[in-house]
């Protein structure tokens, strides 16, 4: 098992927009990819109010390139996407990690 985290930093007074996009359509389409989020944050505490930060779970490398792909290529996220940054990008920089759990976490 492998994981993935994500951190968006949103366009100053552009993360609710990018909620609701998450709220409304991607999590819907990562449901259609089988794409399986584990939580969804926003910084508390930290450098950055504007941050959303995601955690994905993925069986293998390539089943993260296979599903991801398959997200990223369809339509309607091609059309979700583009219809939610008609007014501007929402997000500015997105920092990518994939993580392997150690032999004594409790998350495996």
């Amino acid at each position: 098992m492998l994981y993935e985290l994500r951190v968006y930093e949103a366009v100053p007074g552009r993360l609710p927009a990018l909620h609701a996009r998450f709220a409304d359509h991607t999590l819907g389409l990562f449901g259609r990819h089988g794409i399986t989020p584990v939580g969804f944050w926003t910084t508390y505490i930290g450098p950055s109010s504007a941050q959303l930060t995601y955690l994905l779970r993925w069986e293998s490398l390539a089943d993260r390139e296979q599903r991801w792909e398959a997200f990223m290529s369809d339509p309607e996220w091609i059309e979700v996407r583009a219809e939610s940054e008609r007014e501007g990008p929402l997000v500015t920089h997105v920092e990518n990690s994939i993580l392997e759990p150690t032999a004594y976490s409790p998350m495996k």
